[in-house]
């Protein structure tokens, strides 16, 4: 099969012609129909994931159809649509038996731990907890770009963030992960304020539902301004893309007792962020992480997007094709597009 492969870090990525995964008794193997390009991609490339293993094929946010099954899958066939969370339980483990899937303790994610979706075929482990059936009204395009970006967002403002219809919420970095989150608060009633460095992003952030919005290029004081526009600070604060600056401003901007959500993967130079602890002691501040979201809760997602609530769609920019991403991979650092591109011609 093709898939597209680097052998050293910050290496030319290539398309190459590699084996056919073969799945185990409990897993099974998808036809990739549809794969979104995500940052956390090119931190793969970077080298700053330890559980890659060289050489490596990217890719994390999937969908597509069941070709091969193993013996003991129970709750799957050949021919069923379906995704998949970024993070896969192993269904044993003290946090899947909690039902916390999201962070378990042997956790497997498809383009890390193992050879990921930038391919045709992909096997996936422990396939009867980890996947998810589509509903017919889904397209595959839809699905992938829900696999990473947009649960992960979705876990942060409704589960973690708890936030309220009326609420004000601040979204720092308005990639993949911070549209989605400017949606799905939208969804709930809150008021987004988005800050990014991008007009044609923070555009698009008003369209998706921001009321406000700030170039922060331009702007000699962000956190004054976020506290004037939400009279007194965000409920709610996400720095959503995974910088210094971004997680010290989404933690400042805050309300006394309010929440700030990590969504952004913090990696190299600024994996330890400075942080106002004295702000936090002070306001009574909370400071949570989010990491993905389980199988089991998609069929929230699921209902929204079938009643029009939500239109993960809106955030498709393009796409490509296997090849052309290649080239694109390298180059995402530079965020040179304003919604998610997705892989859908193998």
């Amino acid at each position: 099969m093709k898939a597209a492969v680097f052998e050293e870090f910050k290496g030319n990525i290539q398309i190459n012609n590699v084996p056919y995964p073969t799945p185990k008794s409990h897993g099974v193997v998808i036809k990739i129909k549809a794969t979104g390009m995500c940052l956390s991609d090119w931190h793969a490339w970077q080298g700053h994931d330890s559980d890659i293993i060289l050489p490596h094929v990217p890719g994390h946010e999937l969908a597509g159809e069941i070709v091969e099954i193993g013996k003991d899958i129970k709750n799957f066939k050949i021919g069923d649509r379906v995704t998949v969370p970024f993070v896969s339980g192993c269904g044993s483990c003290y946090q899947c038996n909690s039902g916390n899937h999201q962070v378990c303790d042997n956790q497997s994610q498809p383009g890390f731990t193992h050879w990921g979706s930038f391919a045709e075929y992909m096997a996936l482990n422990h396939a009867d907890l980890n996947l998810v059936k589509l509903p017919d009204e889904i397209t595959y395009e839809t699905a992938c770009i829900l696999g990473c970006r947009f649960i992960t967002s979705f876990r942060a403002v409704v589960e973690q963030g708890g936030l309220k219809g009326g609420e004000f919420v601040a979204v720092h970095g308005c990639g993949g992960v911070g549209l989605s989150a400017i949606m799905i608060a939208n969804a709930l009633g809150a008021q987004v304020i988005a800050v990014d460095i991008n007009d044609k992003t923070l555009k698009l952030a008003k369209e998706l539902g921001a009321i406000e919005t700030i170039n922060s290029k331009n702007s000699k004081d962000i956190i004054g301004e976020i506290k004037e526009l939400t009279k007194g600070g965000a409920h709610v604060s996400l720095d959503a893309l995974g910088h210094q600056e971004t997680c010290f401003n989404s933690i400042s901007n805050l309300r006394k007792r309010g929440k700030h959500i990590q969504v952004g993967l913090m990696a190299g130079a600024h994996k330890h962020p400075q942080i106002p602890m004295d702000k936090v002691i002070a306001d009574e501040l909370e400071i949570l992480g989010s990491h993905g979201m389980q199988a089991y809760k998609y069929h929230e997602i699921l209902e929204m997007i079938k009643t029009g609530k939500l239109t993960p769609d809106k955030l498709l920019e393009k796409t490509i094709s296997l090849e052309e991403s290649i080239a694109l991979l390298p180059e995402m650092n530079k965020f040179k597009s304003s919604g998610v591109t997705v892989i859908n011609s193998f």
